[in-house]
């Protein structure tokens, strides 16, 4: 079961909650599903009660048994536990992972978009300074991501160096003759000086990686090629996940979803956590969020990169092709979400 199909048939038991009079609350549009917090135990978690004790008039570990009971019999769903003042902590059974790889390499770049277009719509209006500039573009592509239709624009003609370096684009600019103008909502703390000598990639991280209302660090430090620049991190885990389908391939054998033995959580609990990073990164307007997890996962798919290959006289099995399945969908998470961020993700480094 992967976590959009988690989440429906969370929502599924709400409804039938409320169907049967157990509930007396509006059925939410949708339920988000992630990893479990400091406390949680199982593959997901949900604060779905806590979002509906109010409503229902009820307390929310009431409200959170009552879930339990629509949800302990769910197919995929081996167990339900209760946490805190009311998470529901889902466990699934073996297949949930092999479908959770399943799903990402079958989405491709686009896992953890939603279907159909929300219907929001999204004004986003910066003033004339790069890294508000380049901001306001990366969450303009998160929340396209999301469903929402989005414009853009800068109170006056953006640099000309911000497009030819940065890939800056928006979609208006200058002051509208309309009878109230526009209201600036995006505006991080500005970048201290010119990032574009760091070249297109490198700057683009060192200003959408820090949150918002923290100073960016406009410094060499994004072009060091090791491990403590966190750039680097998340573009080498993602061409040792391509040069890993390669030499698979010269050994003859491809990838194929999967059981896979050996502690791989960390790896997988990044994985499930994508769709709900975009999401959260959408509604906070803070591409910030997308980055730090995108270093989570490349940490996580670099400490697994070496029990994918056959190792010696081995010869390739279904676990390697498992393992395998695992390493290309944690490429796609971070091709996608580079991506996303303006950022190349490259084949090669």
């Amino acid at each position: 079961m992967t976590p959009v199909e988690l989440s429906r048939t969370v929502l599924r038991a709400v409804r039938r909650a409320v169907d049967v009079g157990e509930l007396v609350v509006p059925v939410p549009e949708s339920v988000q599903v992630a990893a479990p917090g400091p406390g949680g135990r199982g593959d997901y978690a949900t604060n779905v009660a806590l979002k509906l004790a109010r409503p229902a008039g009820r307390p929310s570990h009431e409200v959170a048994e009552i879930l339990r009971s629509h949800l302990a019999d769910a197919e995929g769903v081996t167990g339900v536990d209760i946490t805190g003042p009311g998470f529901l902590n889902i466990t699934l059974d073996g297949s949930g992972e092999q479908a959770l790889v399943a799903e990402i390499l079958r989405c491709g770049a686009r896992y953890g978009f939603v279907d159909e277009p929300t219907g929001e719509l999204v004004q986003l209006h910066h003033p004339r300074e790069v890294r508000a500039a380049v901001t306001a573009q990366a969450v303009a592509r998160i929340l396209r991501s999301q469903g929402a239709l989005v414009r853009t624009s800068c109170e006056d003609e953006p640099d000309p160096a911000w497009a030819a370096v940065l890939g800056v684009s928006v979609d208006a600019h200058g002051t509208p003759a309309a009878p109230a103008p526009l209201k600036v909502n995006v505006r991080p703390v500005p970048a201290g000086q010119d990032p574009t000598p760091l070249g297109r990639d490198a700057a683009r991280w060192a200003l959408l990686h820090p949150a918002s209302h923290d100073h960016p660090r406009i410094t060499a430090d994004h072009l060091v090629q090791r491990e403590t620049n966190p750039l680097f991190r998340v573009r080498y885990a993602h061409a040792r996940t391509r040069a890993l389908s390669r030499n698979a391939a010269a050994l003859g054998f491809t990838s194929a979803p999967g059981d896979v033995q050996g502690d791989t959580a960390h790896l997988v609990d990044a994985l499930a956590a994508h769709p709900h990073t975009l999401a959260t990164a959408a509604r906070h307007r803070a591409p910030d969020r997308l980055a730090r997890h995108l270093v989570t996962t490349a940490d996580a798919m670099l400490a697994f990169q070496h029990t994918v290959l056959p190792l010696g006289d081995e010869k390739p099995s279904a676990a390697h092709r498992a393992r395998l399945a695992r390493a290309e969908a944690a490429g796609t998470v971070l091709a996608g979400g580079l991506s996303l961020l303006g950022i190349d993700a490259p084949e090669h480094l």
